[in-house]
């Protein structure tokens, strides 16, 4: 047994450096001792006279629940006790049925004194330890020096971050901040003060809500769901985005939030959309207007419209635009907004009758993300792009009932409350409206507000429609014939007096955008710079006879008969490949003499062309 004892306790690094010879004079009267499961060894705080030494089993070394290791066979401790009279600094519970060696401190120092060969090996491996500490101590240093820099990085990091970075504990106490967080905060003493008090109800709530839902997790790192409001201790609100995160242990957790103002950006993004949709109009205005033919008036009741038109330019004056469809009320509208004081801000144009009634709303007033199904962002209203400048409303009479009370509050009030908001919106807008209905009809049969009525038509102007104005649809059929020609690439012959006959002979329902369409049809289906407009105008053989009864009722200038008859003359030469007499000339195809043909062919200019 002395043997086996002496053998085990070389084994024990306390005792490495001592000789087994000296390890048999302390074996002599050694203890052996048993602990059951979850028994205590020694506790923490109680003075200590012995040390221990496992032969079997296990135990743990800890101060309550917290543990700091554990000791198995061979593993000794309690060594301390053996040389000083200082407390234990942990306490020792077996973790399953455990043997072991108890060394008394008498006993230990009897051995010293007697044996020099036995102190000499502990005071060996003391030294040792010793050595082995100043080693460590040096690392120490050497990892304080470092953990220090590691700080000092990233302490500049934090405090050189331009986010706002605020940690706070599990209660909510502030108890860290950045430069960037006070002055978002506006305040520079707010560590233990509660976080959620520097934002409005419905943040703190988020925040509330995250930490307590994620309250199980060992780590969160997310976006913060919602655009947070910041309330400073000077009462300034900010909007912010940013993450949340968790960190620590069972005993110990706090959370750092990450905020970035993003006002400037909002700001920005809205000053994006809003030119966006603005180039966007504006875009269709130049569009249009560099298809578009202008207002062209020779006719007295056209030149009556232009006179109104400069009459009201330079007022803010609501004006009513009424005709039939397709009279050019647009252009009319428009004319207004390029005289007008405002001709430096959009035009902005709506057509009343082209959009579903409910989506009309949203587009004149706007709506806030989340008014509806499919509202997944803020959208600024026609009205809110018109500001300053003008808009259009064409088509008025096809507005919704339910909406005309917001227009009217809008002509009286110059103010409205975008689709989902509470926030009202102030505007300068010069109203421009536009029907082809009988308005105040359509009010007295309650299909139309009349006091709506009433505020638009403060300046009405009535467009004539294109059957009344005369020789003004020559002149326009004239001027789209060279757009179309130069866009189609397509030379084209002017118009001829039976070609002007026939286009003021016809009625003309849908009026200048009618003539517009037919126009460009006819340029498209032209053979050789040719329009055949016999085959070209709608439902011609209807209107043969009164064609034929306005050339033959129609008194002719001898202009207009010459130009008839040069006319005439070269179809005959044509027809016979320029043969002016013998048999299938155009002499007689014309019946008339060669030599008077040839002499009215030298007056009237006519040269074959080459």
């Amino acid at each position: 047994m002395s043997k086996n004892l002496t053998k085990f306790l070389s084994e024990i690094p306390f005792f490495s450096e001592v000789s087994k010879k000296s390890l048999e004079h302390l074996s002599n009267n050694i203890k052996e001792e048993t602990y059951i499961k979850n028994e205590t060894i020694f506790e923490k705080d109680t003075i200590g006279n012995s040390m221990y030494a496992i032969i079997n089993g296990s135990v743990k070394a800890h101060e309550k629940n917290h543990v700091y290791g554990t000791l198995s066979k061979g593993d000794c401790f309690g060594e301390y006790a053996l040389i000083d009279n200082e407390t234990r600094s942990a306490s020792i519970t077996a973790l399953e049925n455990t043997k072991v060696l108890k060394i008394e401190r008498q006993q230990f120092l009897d051995v010293m004194k007697t044996d020099n060969g036995f102190a000499q090996g502990v005071l060996a491996v003391m030294i040792k330890r010793h050595r082995e500490l100043d080693t460590i101590q040096e690392r120490l240093a050497s990892s304080k020096i470092e953990i220090e820099n590691a700080n000092n990085k990233l302490s500049g990091l934090i405090n050189g971050a331009m986010d706002a970075i605020i940690m706070f504990s599990n209660n909510f106490k502030i108890i860290l901040t950045n430069p960037s967080a006070n002055r978002l905060l506006k305040n520079d003493d707010v560590l233990q003060r509660n976080v959620l008090f520097f934002f409005d109800d419905e943040s703190a709530k988020i925040i509330e809500g995250i930490v307590k839902s994620e309250n199980n997790k060992k780590a969160v790192n997310k976006y913060l769901p919602n655009i947070v409001k910041v309330i400073g201790s000077d009462d300034t609100e900010t909007l912010n985005e940013g993450t949340i995160s968790k960190y620590g242990n069972d005993s110990e957790t706090f959370y750092t939030l990450i905020l970035r103002n993003i006002e400037k950006r909002l700001m920005a993004e809205n000053t994006i959309s809003l030119l966006t949709n603005q180039t966007q109009y504006l875009e269709k205005e130049i569009q249009e207007l560099t298809s578009g033919y202008g207002i062209i008036a020779e006719d007295i009741n056209m030149k009556n419209t232009i006179n109104l038109i400069h009459q009201v330019s330079k007022t803010d004056a609501t004006v009513l635009i009424q005709g039939e469809t397709g009279t050019g009320k647009e252009l009319v509208a428009r004319a207004i907004h390029k005289e007008s004081n405002r001709n430096d801000r959009p035009l902005i144009r709506i057509n009343c009758g082209a959009i579903p009634a409910n989506l009309i709303e949203s587009e004149l007033f706007g709506h806030k993300k989340g008014a509806f199904t499919g509202a997944t962002v803020d959208r600024k209203g026609r009205f809110l792009l018109a500001d300053k400048g003008t808009i259009f409303l064409d088509e008025i009479g096809e507005m919704p009932m339910e909406l005309q009370p917001k227009l009217l509050r809008i002509i009286q009030e110059g103010e409205f409350d975008p689709v989902g908001s509470s926030e009202t919106i102030r505007v300068d807008v010069r109203i421009i409206a536009a029907t082809h209905r009988n308005l105040l009809e359509f009010s007295k049969s309650g299909k139309f507000r009349e006091d709506l009525y009433y505020r638009l038509n403060v300046f009405p102007i009535e467009v004539p429609a294109l059957r009344v104005r005369g020789n003004d649809i020559c002149l326009i059929a004239e001027e789209m014939m060279q757009q179309f020609s130069k866009k189609l690439n397509k030379p084209i012959q002017g118009l001829t007096e039976e070609d002007k006959v026939l286009l003021q002979s016809y009625n003309w329902p849908g009026n200048v955008r009618e003539l517009q369409n037919l126009i460009e049809r006819a340029v498209i289906v032209s053979q050789n710079g040719i329009i055949n407009w016999q085959a070209v105008i709608p439902n011609n053989s209807l209107n043969d006879n009164d064609t034929t009864t306005a050339l033959n009722e129609r008194i002719l200038t001898i202009k207009e008969l010459n130009a008839l008859e040069k006319e005439n003359i070269i179809k005959a030469l044509k027809h016979t490949r320029w043969k002016i007499s013998g048999k299938q000339g155009a002499a007689e195809l014309l019946q008339l003499p060669s030599t008077t043909l040839a002499s009215r062919i030298k007056a009237l200019g006519i040269e074959r062309p080459i």
